[in-house]
C-alpha cells in the first residue's frame, strides 16, 4: 500500500521515498495531472533565473509563487521583501505571493491556501467539493488537509491526517485535491445531510464516482469521520422506495392537506408531459419515483427537460421520493414559497 508521508525536515531537495511525494517543492503529478507547487529547477533550465522563470512559474500556478520557488530562481528573502514594497509581489499567505496584481481569483485563492500549508497539503472537504463542482458556493474558510501537525492560518481550515494514499489524490486545475469519493467523505464529516445529499447527487450526475469507488474507499477508511452520515444516505438509496404513480399520489395528498392551489395532473405544456402544472403561474412540479440506481437515465432526461422549460420562463421544481416520503413538511414549504413568488410576479389584469 503506497502512502505519501511527511517529507524530511532537512535536505529539502532530496526526493522522498515515494515517487509521488516531493519535499520542498511538492508534488509534480497527481492522477496523471500536473499540479502545483511546481519544481522551479525545470523552469530555470528552460527560462533562466530571475524574471523569466518567475513569470513562467506563476503563469502555471494561477499567478502565484512561493518563497522556496523564488529562492530556487535566485530571488532571496530580502529581494522578495523589496519586491513586495515595490508592489511587484503581493502577500496572500505566509510564504505565498501573487505576482504583479492584488486581484483575488477563486482558483488562485484555493491554490494559495494549499501552498501556504506546505508540501503535503491538498484541497479537501467542502473546498474540494466546490472545485469538483459538487457544491455551488465556496465557504469563507478554505479546507486543506495536511499530514502531521500544522497550525491553522487565517482564512484556512486545516484538517490533519496520519497518511494520505496516492490513489485518493487528484490534480484539478493544477491544484492538488482529494479524489471525488474522498471529497464526499470530507463533506459528510463537516456538512449537514441535505448538503451531503446534494453533493452526492451532483457527483453521480457528473459521473465522477461509482458505487465501487465508495466501497473501495470504505474498505480503506472504515471508522473515519463522515462514514456514519454517508452510510445513512447510501442505505436510504437502497431502500424500497415507491413507484412514480405512488409518488404522485403522495405529492397530491400533501398539496391538498396544505391547502395549496389544485394543479393539473399529467398535463402537457410546450410538448412536454409533466406531473403537476399550475398553468396560470407557469409552474411545474415533477416527482421522481425511482432511486438513482434504477432511474439514472430517466433522471438525466428529466433534468434536460427542466432546463428547456426554464428557457421559456416555466419554473420546474423536482422532488424525489425520498423527500416526499421523509421530509413532507419541507416539500410543502418549498412548494408554497414557489407558488407565493409566482403569484407576486404575475401581472395584474
Amino acid at each position: 500500500m503506497t502512502r505519501c508521508r511527511q517529507p524530511p525536515q532537512s535536505g529539502g531537495n532530496r526526493r522522498a521515498k515515494d515517487a509521488g511525494c516531493r519535499p520542498h517543492l511538492g508534488w509534480r503529478r497527481l492522477g496523471g495531472n500536473l499540479v502545483a507547487p511546481l519544481h522551479a529547477s525545470h523552469f530555470v533550465a528552460r527560462h533562466g533565473s530571475g524574471e523569466p522563470a518567475i513569470a513562467a512559474i506563476s503563469t502555471q500556478q494561477h499567478g502565484l509563487i512561493t518563497i522556496p520557488q523564488l529562492g530556487a530562481v535566485g530571488v532571496s528573502a530580502g529581494l522578495a521583501s523589496a519586491r513586495c514594497r515595490r508592489g511587484i509581489l503581493h502577500r496572500v499567505h505566509t510564504g505565498v505571493y501573487r505576482v504583479g496584481h492584488e486581484s483575488p481569483l477563486e482558483l488562485a485563492d484555493l491554490l494559495a491556501a494549499v501552498l501556504a500549508c506546505g508540501p503535503t497539503a491538498v484541497l479537501s472537504h467542502r473546498a474540494a467539493a466546490y472545485l469538483w463542482g459538487l457544491l455551488p458556493a465556496l465557504d469563507q474558510n478554505i479546507d486543506v488537509t495536511v499530514l502531521g501537525n500544522r497550525r491553522h492560518r487565517p482564512g484556512i481550515r486545516v484538517h490533519r491526517a496520519r497518511s494520505i494514499e496516492r490513489r485518493d489524490l487528484r490534480g484539478r486545475a493544477r491544484i492538488p485535491v482529494t479524489a471525488p469519493a474522498g471529497t464526499l467523505l470530507g463533506v459528510a464529516a463537516t456538512a449537514d445531510l441535505r448538503t451531503l445529499e446534494s453533493a452526492l447527487d451532483e457527483a453521480r450526475i457528473r459521473k465522477l464516482i461509482t458505487d465501487d469507488d465508495l466501497e473501495a474507499l470504505r474498505a480503506r477508511t472504515s471508522g473515519t469521520a463522515g462514514w456514519s452520515a454517508l452510510n445513512t444516505l447510501l442505505e436510504s438509496e437502497r431502500g424500497p422506495g415507491f413507484s412514480r404513480s405512488e409518488a404522485e399520489r403522495r405529492m397530491l395528498a400533501l398539496i391538498r392537506s396544505a391547502g395549496l392551489p389544485e394543479p393539473r395532473r399529467n398535463a402537457r405544456i410546450h410538448g412536454f408531459e409533466v406531473d403537476f402544472l399550475w398553468p396560470d403561474l407557469q409552474l411545474v412540479v415533477e416527482v421522481d419515483g425511482y432511486t438513482y440506481h434504477s432511474g439514472r437515465a430517466s433522471f438525466e432526461r428529466d433534468r434536460a427537460r427542466r432546463a428547456e422549460l426554464g428557457t421559456i420562463g416555466i419554473e420546474a421544481i423536482p422532488f424525489t421520493w425520498r423527500q416526499v416520503d421523509g421530509r413532507p413538511h419541507w416539500v410543502v414549504a418549498q412548494l408554497a414559497g414557489a407558488i407565493a413568488q409566482r403569484v407576486t410576479r404575475r401581472p395584474r389584469p
